[in-house]
This record gives structure tokens, sequence and C-alpha cells, in this order.
């Protein structure tokens, strides 16, 4: 029985020293784990802290996506100073300060690390007719010798379209890109009353042989164009838009066949029976006009 109990006394120490052992190593890995950590993270803040991860001037930002705007456009509403730490520019920020820009529609900025730089992607806003809305404003009180013609005043603000009806402020786009050619179609209203429409409608004309010059939507129940046709009166908007359209573009060839001198309008308000407004006296025309 002695040399049993000795036996287990001596496997018992020798299990204590090998956990021991095993408890010192997983120390010691712990230690160095941890230290290669620090070293890790403290050679990547070295790095990130150098000269090298700093903005100098403009041209290390790539810009892509832009046609109407310059380089240099979109380069001066991105940051106003240089150097810039790259770390610390947010580019979530500098993306939401350029979709606020009424010439860019989207924006997407990234930090480029090698070479240190910035990536900006943009959807411009290409602008498709010119907004002309007419409204009136009362004026201040003057004295009854000084009034000339009744106390309102026209104010005309002038903008720009898009395809999908966004409205641009003129100056601020012009601003932006000083040589832009403007669009020659003019529409003429208020933009908040015909923005239901203006998708449909734009659509619509672009795709039709007949060229429009001004949209007059000063009355959103008579809505009016002036074309190579003369005048073209729609109505009311309504889901007819594209079929009227399409109706117009039968009769593009309607000025061989009759003065165009002689046609005051021609009416569209009902597709299927359009008509012609001549010397005080309707005509109806018929629809599938070659």
């Amino acid at each position: 029985m002695a040399g049993i109990i000795s036996i287990s006394r001596t496997g018992l120490e020798g299990r204590r020293k090998r956990l021991r052992q095993r408890r010192q190593m997983r120390v010691i890995q712990s230690i160095w784990r941890t230290l290669a950590i620090s070293g890790l993270a403290s050679s990547l803040l070295w790095t990130a802290i150098q000269p090298i991860w700093v903005l100098r001037d403009p041209h290390e930002i790539m810009i892509s996506g832009n046609q109407l705007l310059s380089d240099e456009a979109i380069q001066s509403l991105l940051m106003r100073s240089y150097p810039q730490s790259l770390w610390r520019i947010e580019p979530s920020e500098i993306a939401q300060s350029l979709k606020q820009q009424p010439a860019i529609a989207q924006a997407t900025v990234t930090r480029r690390l090698f070479p240190p730089g910035l990536i900006v992607q943009i959807k411009e806003r290409v602008p498709v007719a010119i907004s002309i809305n007419k409204s009136f404003r009362a004026l201040a009180p003057m004295p009854q010798d000084q009034r000339k013609s009744g106390t309102n005043s026209k104010k005309v603000t002038v903008g720009l379209l898009d395809a999908s009806g966004v409205w641009m402020p003129l100056e601020k786009y012009t601003l932006l890109n000083p040589t832009v050619q403007l669009p020659s179609l003019k529409v003429i209203g208020f933009p908040e009353q015909y923005r239901p429409y203006w998708a449909q409608l734009y659509q619509a004309l672009s795709q039709s042989s007949v060229k429009v010059m001004e949209i007059d939507w000063q009355d959103p129940t008579n809505l009016i164009l002036k074309t190579e046709l003369g005048k073209v009166l729609i109505g009311t908007p309504s889901s007819q838009l594209s079929e009227q359209i399409r109706v117009m573009a039968q009769l593009r060839h309607l000025p061989t066949k009759l003065n165009p001198s002689q046609i005051e309008y021609i009416d569209l308000k009902n597709p299927e029976y359009p008509l012609v407004q001549m010397n005080q006296k309707k005509q109806q025309i018929n629809s599938q006009t070659p």
C-alpha cells in the first residue's frame, strides 16, 4: 500500500508541473500576441501620420462621370485649402455636399491609398429646357404722383429643367459651367403645376419628328405648344399626352397642303378628331394624314 501511495504522489507532482508549464506558455504567448498587435497598430498609426498620406493639390483627386462640368469646377466644390490629411477627410460628407449642387444628381467619394488621393464619381443633371416662371409681386407703396401703372410688378425667374423635371437655378448652373450650351426648348409656367406631367411630355416630344420651340403652361388647363407647324392646343394635361404628340407628328406634312400663314392653331384636345383653325373657320383633319 505504501508503494502505491508513493507512485500516486509522484504522478500528481508530475501532472502539476506540466500544468504549471502550460500556464506559463499560455501567459508568454499572450504577452507576445499583445506585443505583436501593439507593434502592428503602432506601425499602422506611424504610417498613417506620415506626410505621404496628405492631399497636396486638387490633381490628386480623380474625377469620372462628368461630361458637362469640368474637373476644375468639381474640384472647386470639394476642398478650399491644401494640404489635407487623407484620414481626416470624410468621403460621405463630401458626397452629400456634391449632391446638393443643382448640376449633380448622384455622387460617390472614396479614398485611394496607392497613390494617396480621392476617387469621385458623379452623375450630372443634363438640362433639356429653359424654365421661365412669370409671377407678380407687390410693390412698396409709393406716392400717387410716382405711380405709373398699378401696384404690381412682374417678376421673371429663369432656371433649367432636366428630363425628370428637376428645376435648377440658371445662375448657379452657369456659374459652375460658364460655357454650357443652353437648350433651345423653353417652358413658361409654374414648375410646381406641370412637374407631374413633365417627364411624360418631354419623353414624347423627344421622340417626335415635329420640332417644338416653346411650351406655354401658364394656364394648367390649356397647354399650348409652339411648333414648326404653328400653335398646337393640347388642353388639360392627361394620360392622352403621348397620343396627342403622336397625332401631331402625323400632321407634320400639313404645311404642304395648307398655307402655313393662314393656320391660326391646331386643336388636339381630342386626338381622335384634330381640328385646324384657319380664317375663323375650323376644318377637321384626318388624324391619319401622311
